[in-house]
């Protein structure tokens, strides 16, 4: 069944395409980091993962040296139109904005997998929604163009849900924690740290692990404008070294390392510091050796790419897709990373059928 089909996701979908546009077509005013000088803006958002750590310490601004400066956005897709402007030469996305990015040719790599999503992102419904089914007719909010946005679509799908019976409504993470206070939404699909509000006292229908087993894996990563690549190899290595120290600290001892560390995150990213812990533990965080891997950087994450965006292409998202996705990923910049690891690292093509 295709949800094109349907007159409500026609309209979702039209929305999506905007977000699509903006991503390649907007130019903001402000002026580019200058390469002379190594002035660098990076782009970040509230997910949680290791990486906040050395960014709430400043060894990431460290790491790159010259003149940083840390800007926050509220979604993937507000994150690419900064990459596309030159305003930011740096970022963190998601799997879909980076699928419709590289799709329409926007000049950046992925150097780093930060996350694979598991728990990290969910539905959460108001308690009296029990079954899917009983999402027909209700109010349901995600930021369109996110992952969130291409895993709700994905659950419809896999539970046969018509999307013209589900009231799909674009809100960004803020305003989603506003609504649902408000009683204004009965469920929205979204990450922390609106997820742990919606999760106090909502009910999860359905998580990104869950969706990955239904065929529509979803990860994150780090990006590069190709020209700041270029011109500062040396300093993403840096970047990718220390983001590593606490990725390999965390999966070393996950309770401890995150009760160490919850307050950091928490004053970071608003989470509260006794949800850290459990919103850490929603995603996987590949090493450098795993990072190397056929399954992630040297081919499973640019397979896993066209096929999102061939997901985009069907539902009429995006025009065209890459016949070849791998020239935007790039292991040039883990170091000494060496041979494929084994570990708890998982290709994003292999999906097991849900039990």
């Amino acid at each position: 069944m295709s949800l094109a089909r349907h007159s409500r996701l026609a309209l979702v979908l039209a929305t999506f395409a905007c977000l699509v546009n903006a991503c390649s077509q907007q130019h903001d005013m402000t002026p580019p980091a200058s390469a002379d000088t190594g002035a660098v803006t990076v782009g970040y958002q509230t997910l949680i993962d290791p990486g906040k750590v050395p960014q709430a310490d400043a060894r990431l601004r460290q790491a790159l040296g010259g003149q940083v400066q840390w800007q926050l956005f509220s979604s993937g897709p507000a994150v690419v139109a900064a990459l596309a402007s030159g305003a930011i030469q740096i970022g963190h996305i998601g799997s879909v904005p980076l699928a419709t990015a590289l799709s329409r040719h926007l000049p950046i790599i992925v150097f780093m997998i930060s996350s694979q999503t598991r728990g990290a992102e969910a539905l959460v419904v108001r308690p009296s929604i029990t079954a899917p089914d009983q999402l027909k007719g209700r109010l349901i909010a995600t930021p369109f163009g996110s992952t969130a946005h291409y895993s709700l679509l994905n659950a419809l799908l896999h539970w046969g849900i018509p999307a013209n019976q589900v009231r799909l409504v674009n809100l960004n993470p803020g305003d989603i924690a506003a609504a649902w206070r408000r009683g204004d939404i009965d469920g929205a699909y979204v990450w922390s740290p609106a997820l742990s509000l919606l999760q106090q006292n909502g009910r999860t229908l359905a998580d990104s692990s869950q969706v990955a087993r239904w065929g529509a894996p979803t990860f994150n990563v780090w990006v590069v404008r190709t020209e700041y690549a270029r011109d500062h190899p040396a300093s993403l290595r840096r970047f990718v070294e220390v983001l590593q120290q606490d990725y390999v600290a965390y999966n070393r001892n996950p309770p401890g390392w995150a009760r160490a560390h919850a307050e950091q995150i928490s004053r970071l990213t608003g989470v509260p510091a006794t949800e850290v812990p459990a919103m850490l533990a929603g995603s996987i965080y590949p090493e450098l050796r795993q990072q190397a891997s056929k399954a992630l950087l040297a081919g499973g994450a640019a397979s896993q790419t066209a096929a999102t965006a061939r997901f985009l292409q069907q539902q009429n998202v995006i025009q065209n897709t890459l016949t070849d996705y791998r020239p935007g990923f790039s292991a040039a910049y883990l170091g000494n990373a060496s041979a494929p690891a084994s570990g708890a690292v998982e290709s994003p093509a292999s999906r097991p059928e849900s039990p």
